[in-house]
């Protein structure tokens, strides 16, 4: 797995001071992405254990309020695959960090109707994502006054919740 970018302290993609990684590789290849270079599975660095210990060495300070996952695609099987070894250490190290996760892969469909059948790793990844933003950004549904997605088409899922449940239950913002 490669990687695009690690951001340290980041405040666009999820609640509070966060360190976001973008893996490379997508297959969606949305128009009007805003990261086209990541389609690139090859594109960045390699993803290492050196990477790994990066990411949990930035997320060590208490304003740190989690990790957030988006790409290119991070759940692309091979991104899942190299990601699975972070989300285990992140967790054991910081139980009550929480982890978001951008795809444009559908809850539903794609990741309860195939992933989760189809991937052993799906299910171990899905058991530390606390919130999964889904859906492939929609040019024609974008809208800026959205909180922490790009398109109307997109939702912001408590993922324990929804598996939980059985239906998809919504992350509320808080104020």
């Amino acid at each position: 797995m490669n990687y695009a970018e690690i951001k340290k302290c980041d405040v666009a993609n999820g609640p509070g001071v966060r360190v976001s990684l973008f893996a490379s590789g997508c297959t969606h290849h949305c128009k009007g992405c805003f990261n086209p270079e990541t389609w690139d599975f090859g594109y960045g660095k390699p993803f290492t254990e050196a990477t790994e210990d990066e990411i949990i060495k930035y997320m060590e300070p208490e304003y740190i309020k989690g990790l957030t996952l988006l790409g290119g695609e991070p759940l692309e099987h091979c991104n899942q695959q190299g990601l699975l070894p972070l989300l285990r250490k992140v967790k054991d190290i910081y139980p009550d960090k929480d982890i978001w996760c951008f795809t444009g892969y559908d809850f539903e469909k794609d990741i309860k109707g195939y992933m989760l059948n189809e991937w052993e790793e799906t299910k171990e990844i899905l058991s530390y994502i606390d919130v999964l933003v889904d859906g492939e950004f929609m040019e024609d549904k974008k809208d800026l006054t959205l909180v922490f997605k790009g398109s109307s088409n997109q939702r912001t899922i408590l993922v324990k919740e929804s598996l939980e449940s059985g239906e998809i239950v919504y992350w509320k913002q808080e104020i």
